[in-house]
């Protein structure tokens, strides 16, 4: 029997400890009003992404036969235990809403249904419904639909019962599609009595539903909300005839029509009306079903209308300027010096967008080259590569096509850069490039100069307003040359170069981080001083993990800092009794990935793309870096120690305090993201 085999979380369960931190945050008094309801958008946004990859991927498994799964790991156990806690979630979040509406009536704001308008109220939203909606409305009698995969996997629809109050026994029923997009899920009225009121798009069209159905001669309408929820897992054909670009195009649209893995409906539907959806969409009694309430897809709670006084939103924090970074002073000038780190949302993302529009009218560079996993919908970073394309430099680019729900607006990009010139990387099926790099090729006394970023987190300025991440800019040329090669390998495929200062996916990242572990275990039995922590997204290697026990066995104490999934448990008695792990989950997204090795006290620091996961180590092309500059070492050290001391939004990973909030006590609350931001505006007021 393996080591440790029982002392680790699975993997699904942890992730979904990870949204019920996110849950807590819309639960949270202290968190203003909107806020909340923005994070009941992101845990139900989270929700249907677990649904559509990770309860996919257990119901594709439960049809494959003669697989030898304990009682613990089969499918059909895991996703009994997934419902479960699913539908305990469910009930806290719906309990959340009710008393979000009920706080926001008293700061005079009101989200109200059709029949609860006034006269004004049902004049304006008439009016809105025939300028604005009654157009983009297509219903589907339910007796034609022949085609079960008709309903869309993010779309909501209104399942419509119409009867006739002469005719008692006539009755049809319909499904008709809530268009949001294009339009917004919400409305705001016209204000009365100095109250602000909301009604959603569902309830809009409810309202509007006699002028849809009447000329068939129904005068009663009734209208329930369903939802279905679909496999998103691609099968990538491997027509060798086709370009990648092709086969993903045609991939995608799979998602379409993917097997249904959840139907949500209105609880108050009439049994016999849901008898007769589920038997059109051929959804058997085995589908995953759950009846709700009136309203799903409150993923569009995330862009929930800015109303009321400032005090239901977060706080300002504008992106500060680096105190390196001057205007009018040639970016180049200035890492030629000296390594810089931008830290996301802290600082401004756009220094990047100007280190490329430099470089793309700077008559010495020679070259841009940049890899992508997620980029902006609109993107200046895309802009800039486009202008130095047009400006006679050499642009070559690897767009992920296989990043996961943003296929598509991968592939439209890489038709943008390819119509301006602009050299696109074939993806490489199988193995995803999920590293954050640019390397700039500067001529300078006659000798080729390269100028790098790596960065833990996208290229991308959407994002970066809310995700926390480090980006390091280095003119160090043992790194530089080295993310050369990274490029190099990804133009030829065959070339596997040596690396010395990069540590690189798919090719002795984990084996690099245990002989760190391995360090820290010898230095610890020798007496020296030995510590680690580790700062990432999610720990879910197995290898690593039995490799941080044996650390913590010998003595070496080890923090951990993951926001998702964590299936290590501190606290084990003879395991683990040296880990301490927690999660902090706020105003920002923790994206970056850092880690700290003491080795005997001249500290070690990196940071990278990589969690800490089996894809990671082994499936992706990943770039971790370490850090030198003494003074952004001494900055990632600082951010670190702000958030070992985070005692307001910092959770607990131990088996019996899972998601518990850490005890302040007597002593001073921190909030870690507030405090890091005014670490960064001290230190720009002092420079």
């Amino acid at each position: 029997m393996a080591k440790y085999k029982d002392q680790m979380v699975n993997r699904e369960i942890s992730w979904l400890h990870f949204n019920k931190r996110v849950l807590q945050e819309a639960r949270d008094e202290s968190t203003p009003l909107l806020e909340r309801l923005k994070f009941l958008g992101i845990f139900s946004n989270n929700r249907d992404e677990f649904f559509r990859v990770r309860v996919a991927t257990h119901t594709r498994m439960l049809n494959v036969e003669k697989l030898d799964y304990s009682i613990k790991t089969s499918p059909k156990r895991m996703l009994h235990d997934i419902q479960e806690i699913v539908a305990e979630q469910e009930k806290v979040f719906t309990q959340t809403y009710e008393e979000i509406v009920k706080k926001l009536a008293t700061q005079n704001i009101f989200i109200i249904a059709e029949d609860q308008l006034s006269e004004a109220q049902a004049e304006f939203v008439t009016d809105y419904f025939h300028n604005e909606v009654r157009t983009l409305l297509f219903p589907i009698m339910l007796e034609n639909l022949v085609d079960p995969t008709s309903l869309e996997d993010r779309s909501i629809y209104l399942a419509v019962h119409l009867q006739s109050s002469t005719k008692p026994g006539k009755e049809e029923f319909s499904i008709v599609k809530v268009p949001s997009p294009p339009l917004s899920r919400f409305l705001i009225l016209p204000k009365e009595n100095g109250k602000t009121f909301i009604i959603l798009l569902d309830d809009v069209i409810r309202h509007g539903l006699p002028y849809v159905f009447s000329l068939l001669g129904y005068d009663t309408y009734n209208a329930y909300t369903i939802k279905i929820t679909r496999d998103a897992e691609l099968d990538i054909d491997n027509d060798v005839q086709k370009s990648f670009l092709e086969i993903m195009t045609e991939s995608i649209k799979q998602r379409e029509w993917g097997t249904p893995v959840r139907f949500v409906f209105d609880r108050s539907i009439p049994s016999h009306f849901l008898k007769k959806i589920r038997k059109k969409l051929h959804l058997s009694d085995d589908d995953k079903q759950r009846g709700g309430g009136r309203y799903h897809n409150f993923k569009d709670f995330m862009g929930f209308p800015k109303v009321g006084p400032p005090s239901l939103v977060y706080p300002a924090s504008p992106p500060l300027q680096h105190k390196d970074l001057q205007p009018n002073r040639s970016i180049f000038e200035v890492i030629r010096k000296k390594d810089i780190m931008l830290h996301y949302p802290y600082q401004s993302f756009h220094y990047i967008v100007d280190l490329l529009r430099e470089a793309s009218i700077d008559p010495n560079v020679r070259s841009i080259k940049m890899t992508f996993y997620r980029a902006a919908s609109k993107s200046n970073v895309m802009n800039a590569l486009m202008n130095a394309a047009r400006n006679g430099k050499s642009v070559t680019v690897f767009l992920e096509l296989q990043a996961r729900f943003d296929e598509e607006a991968n592939i439209y990009w890489a038709e943008q850069l390819q119509k301006t010139g602009v050299k696109i990387l074939p993806t490489i099926p199988g193995m995803k490039v999920h590293s954050k790099l640019i390397l700039i090729r500067r001529k300078e006394n006659q000798q080729n100069v390269y100028y790098a970023n790596v960065s833990t987190g996208n290229f991308n300025e959407s994002t970066a307003k809310v995700y926390a991440d480090d980006s390091l800019l280095t003119a160090n040329q043992n790194i530089t040359t080295e993310v050369y090669k990274v490029f190099q390998m990804l133009e030829t495929r065959y070339h596997i170069p040596k690396f010395k200062e990069l540590i690189v996916s798919p090719f002795h990242t984990r084996a690099f981080f245990i002989n760190k572990i391995n360090r820290e275990i010898r230095n610890v039995k020798e007496g020296k001083e030995a510590w680690i922590i580790i700062k990432l997204n999610s720990l879910v290697d197995k290898k690593i993990v039995r490799k941080l026990y044996d650390a913590s066995t010998a003595g070496v104490k080890i923090t951990v800092i993951a926001r998702g999934i964590c299936i290590l448990i501190p606290g084990l008695p003879g395991v683990s009794e040296n880990i301490e792990a927690f999660s902090i989950v706020d105003k920002f997204l923790e994206h970056s990935r850092i880690y700290v090795f003491c080795n005997d006290g001249n500290k070690e620091f990196y940071i990278g793309s990589a969690d800490w996961m089996q894809r990671n180590f082994d499936h992706r092309i990943e770039v971790t870096i370490p850090i030198y500059d003494k003074d952004i070492q001494e900055e990632l050290w600082t951010i670190l120690q702000i958030q070992m001391k985070d005692n307001c939004k910092a959770r607990l990973l131990g088996q019996d305090t899972i998601n518990n909030y850490k005890d302040a006590g007597t002593e001073k609350r921190i909030r870690s993201q507030f405090e890091t931001y005014s670490f960064f505006y001290d230190k720009l007021k002092t420079q």
